[in-house]
């Protein structure tokens, strides 16, 4: 008795196992924290993780892209049937734009970083040959007071403008890398020229069609391009008060603009119902209550709404889906944008930097002109949500600038090691006898599969997946 009293606690019985060591991201919360904080540290490690932002952009995008899609089904019935078209031709033409786009968005998450900069140049050539060809007359259309779009036959049509806002974040991208390979971006004239004259040509060419809308987004990414830059703060200001200038002028010297002014925070169409649209659009925000009326059930789609499946759809959403649908929406936007920035900001090539910086201020800042019309706090702009509203000329573009996030992402060194150790695809794991050998017990790849099985249940998992 006294022997055994006298053996040290911490020996062990020969042949027994050690106990597994666990892994560093299952560690407990120390002894002595609530439940609400031990819920707050495990989401906290769930949120460090090196795959949060490649999870966050597929999964934001995709959901943002499918609600839309039902959004834009509800939302065009009445437009198409008044038309004369029918029930689901806007939404059919939005499915086919968005099978292309995901595909565009697959081919882009495949492609290595050297192929998204060699497409910087060729893109914005092609945009701006597009662009000329709209203002040639007879060539180009004008849709809503903007002529800003190309007949590709039929009833399709293209708006290159959608595509000078890529063109403009990889040529931005590419140039501003290039010139801090070599040391250049400590000068402001090597910061502002060629990118600044550019995106001039780009916002000229754009404003000869009347969109100030698209100017607006454009501006806005070259100004994201210029932090991200680390242009000092004079310069910055400076450019800004210029370009804050320029916006004046041009809203003051147009009548339309003016009008739209005018109509933010406004509670009555006014005079001649120039503030119809913004008016109407409140109202069905504030028809939605909680949880909406109810999917299709919209009232002001019924011809009180213009433009329900295109600028003001979020308006649609708010009555059908209710506060909960569109903070469901702009929670969607807000994890996109944040896992855009959490690319940015943890990579070490200064190409990606600015390309997922650049697309990032494009998504956010176009979402935000957007939904801050629908308002009533910004005025009406005239530009999509992304991924969201009606317009393959607009999806098109975005989603590959989505597939491009999400290569940047999976290019991070952590990121790569932990879909390194992922378990293989079921299509990698299919044996030569197809899902009936996968299943069949007596069969060699049986038992194989067996075996492995067998093998995974005793694995202890890793901290990442």
């Amino acid at each position: 008795m006294t022997a055994r009293s006298a053996k040290p606690p911490t020996a062990r019985r020969a042949g027994t196992r050690p106990a597994p060591a666990r892994p560093p991201g299952r560690l407990r919360a120390p002894q002595g924290t609530s439940a609400p904080q031990r819920l707050f540290l495990r989401a906290k490690r769930a949120w460090d993780r090196p795959l949060t932002a490649y999870y966050l952009i597929l999964g934001g995008s995709a959901l943002i892209t499918v609600l839309g899609l039902v959004m834009v089904f509800s939302a065009s019935q009445i437009q198409a049937l008044q038309s004369g078209l029918p029930s689901t031709y806007y939404f059919r033409k939005q499915l086919v734009a968005a099978l292309l786009g995901a595909v565009l968005l697959l081919a882009a998450t495949r492609m290595p970083t050297r192929v998204h900069r060699g497409l910087a140049y060729p893109l914005l050539t092609v945009s701006v040959f597009l662009m000329c060809l709209v203002q040639i007359p007879g060539v180009g259309q004008e849709v809503n007071g903007n002529r800003n779009w190309l007949s590709l036959g039929g009833p399709f049509q293209l708006q290159p403008s959608e595509f000078a806002k890529l063109a403009l974040v990889l040529w931005g991208a590419d140039l501003l890398a290039r010139k801090g390979e070599k040391k250049m971006l400590t000068q402001w004239k090597h910061l502002l020229v060629p990118l600044v004259p550019g995106t001039l040509l780009l916002l000229g060419l754009i404003m000869l069609g009347g969109d100030m809308g698209t100017a607006i987004i454009l501006g806005a990414v070259l100004f994201g391009l210029l932090w991200l830059a680390g242009a000092p703060t004079r310069l910055f200001g400076t450019v800004l008060a210029v370009a804050v200038v320029a916006s004046a002028f041009l809203i003051t010297s147009n009548p339309n603009r003016m009008s739209r002014l005018g109509c933010i925070a406004a509670t009555d169409p006014g005079p001649q119902d120039q503030c119809w649209q913004a008016v109407h659009g409140i109202y069905a925000l504030a028809s939605g209550g909680w949880f909406g009326s109810g999917l299709g059930a919209s009232v002001e789609k019924w011809g009180q709404l213009p433009e329900p499946h295109t600028d003001f759809i979020f308006a649609v959403t708010g009555e059908e889906l209710g506060l909960a649908g569109t903070l469901s929406v702009l929670a969607l936007f807000a994890a996109l944008g944040y896992a855009g920035i959490r690319v940015a900001g943890r990579t070490e090539d200064p190409f990606v930097r600015y390309a997922a910086g650049g697309v990032t201020t494009w998504i956010t800042v176009q979402a935000v002109v957007n939904i801050g019309a629908v308002l009533g706090l910004l005025p009406i702009a005239g530009v999509p949500l992304p991924l969201f509203s009606y317009g393959g000329s607009a999806l098109l573009p975005t989603m590959f600038a989505v597939g491009m996030l999400i290569a940047f992402a999976r290019s991070d060194p952590a990121a790569r090691a932990a879909l390194a150790v992922r378990q293989p695809g079921l299509w990698q794991r299919m044996p030569r006898g197809g899902l009936a050998g996968l299943l069949r017990p007596g069969t060699t790849s049986g038992r194989k599969r067996e075996k492995t099985m067998r093998r995974r249940t005793r694995r202890v998992p890793s901290g990442e997946r």
